[in-house]
C-alpha cells in the first residue's frame, strides 16, 4: 500500500478507535508516556488490589488475516482499499534477499501494520473488555493498552481470575493466545503490602510495562505511590549496544565521540527520566563513563589519559541525570480536565 493510500485510510472518520481502553500505541497525539501516566493515575485513584499483566504471544505472527479483513470491511466500504490491504497481506516478506510467504499474521515494519493491529485489537479486545466490565465486574476495573501489551487492574481477586480465563477463551477464537510466562496476576495496590505482611509474605511483586518496572511503594508522606525504574535488561541491552560502537570510534577525535555520546545519553534520558528513576539514570551514566574511559585508555599505550582528564571530558559531554517528565498524576490531570 502506498503512503498516500495509507494516509487516506487512517484519516477516514469511520475507523476512529472509540474503545474504552484508550489504546495508546501508534495513534496520533498518543505516546508511551501518556499510557504510563494513565496507568499510574489509575493505580493511584481507583480501587485496584490486583494487577493482570497480559502479554499476547506472537501477536503479529498469529493474527488471523480473514478476521482482519472482516473487521476492516465492517467500517470501510471502499473496495479499492480492501483490495489493496488484501494484496498487501498476501505479498509476503523479503528478508536478506529471500522472499517468503506469510500464511498467517502480518509483516512488521511497514507503515500500515500498526494501524491494522489496532483495528484487530479494537474488535477482539477493546470492545469485548467494555462489555465484560459492564456485565461481569462488580468492583473497579482499569485497562491500559499499548499495541499488544496490556495492563489491567481489578478490585477483587475473583474478578481478576475470571477475566483471565475469559480472556484466554476470547483470544483463542481469533487465533491468539497469552504468553504463559509473561502473563500473570499479582497483588498490587495501596493495601497490597500490609495484606501480604499480615499473611507473613514478602513485599508485593512488581510488573513491567513499556520499559519500566512498576513497584508498589510509599512517598515521603507515607502514602501509597507507584515507583517506576528502568527495566534492568533494557539498561544492560543499551550498554551492550554502545560498547561496540565506541570501539569503532576509538581513533576518532575525542570531541566527535563526545558529541555522539551526548546525543545517545540524552536520547536515553529523554525517555527514562521520569520522577523516581534518578538512581537508574545515574547507574547508566556511570556505565557509559566506564566504557568511554576504557576506550580512551586503549587508544595509546604511551599517552593514557588520567582521571582528571576523564572527569573533565565526562562533565563536558555526558549529561547529568535529571527529571525531564512531570509526575504522572499532574500531567494526566492536565491533559484530561474531566
Amino acid at each position: 500500500m502506498s503512503r498516500e493510500a495509507h494516509v487516506r485510510f487512517c484519516e477516514r472518520p469511520e475507523v476512529q478507535f472509540l474503545g474504552p481502553t484508550h489504546p495508546y500505541g501508534f495513534r496520533p497525539e498518543r505516546s508511551q508516556h501518556q499510557a504510563l501516566d494513565a496507568l499510574s493515575y489509575a493505580l493511584l485513584r481507583k480501587k485496584v488490589n490486583y494487577v493482570l499483566d497480559a502479554d499476547i504471544r506472537g501477536f503479529f505472527d498469529n493474527l488471523d488475516k480473514s478476521w482482519l479483513i472482516k473487521f476492516v470491511a465492517h467500517r470501510v466500504a471502499d473496495p479499492r482499499i480492501l483490495r489493496l490491504i488484501q494484496k498487501w497481506l498476501n505479498a509476503g516478506v523479503m528478508e536478506e534477499g529471500k522472499w517468503s510467504e506469510t500464511k498467517t499474521g502480518i509483516p512488521q515494519g511497514s507503515v500500515i501494520s500498526p494501524t491494522l493491529a489496532n483495528i484487530y485489537l479494537h474488535y477482539v479486545f477493546d470492545l469485548w473488555v467494555e462489555a465484560w466490565r459492564k456485565k461481569c465486574a462488580q468492583g473497579d476495573v482499569i485497562v491500559v493498552r499499548y499495541a499488544d501489551d496490556s495492563v489491567l487492574g481489578f478490585q477483587h481477586q475473583a474478578e481478576a481470575d475470571r477475566f483471565l480465563e475469559d480472556l484466554r477463551e476470547r483470544l483463542g477464537k481469533f487465533g491468539l493466545g497469552l504468553h504463559p510466562d509473561k502473563t500473570r496476576r499479582i497483588e498490587f495496590g495501596r493495601f497490597a503490602e500490609q495484606n501480604r505482611k499480615r499473611r507473613g509474605e514478602g513485599k508485593p511483586e512488581t510488573f513491567d510495562f513499556l520499559g519500566f518496572t512498576h513497584i508498589s511503594g510509599e512517598n515521603r508522606n507515607g502514602k501509597f505511590t507507584v515507583k517506576r525504574q528502568t527495566i534492568g535488561t533494557r539498561m544492560r541491552a543499551k550498554v551492550r549496544e554502545i560498547k561496540p560502537q565506541l570501539r569503532e570510534r576509538m581513533h576518532d577525535p575525542v570531541e566527535q565521540t563526545g558529541k555522539w555520546l551526548k546525543s545517545v545519553v540524552q536520547g536515553y534520558f529523554n525517555y527514562y527520566a521520569v520522577p523516581g528513576n534518578i538512581y537508574s539514570l545515574g547507574a547508566f551514566r556511570e556505565r557509559v563513563t566506564r566504557l568511554w574511559r576504557r576506550t580512551l585508555v586503549c587508544r595509546s599505550q604511551k599517552h593514557r589519559p588520567n582521571w582528571d582528564r576523564i572527569h573533565r571530558l565526562v562533565e563536558r559531554w555526558i549529561p547529568r541525570p535529571c527529571v525531564l517528565h512531570p509526575y504522572p498524576e499532574r500531567r494526566f490531570a492536565a491533559t484530561h480536565p474531566r
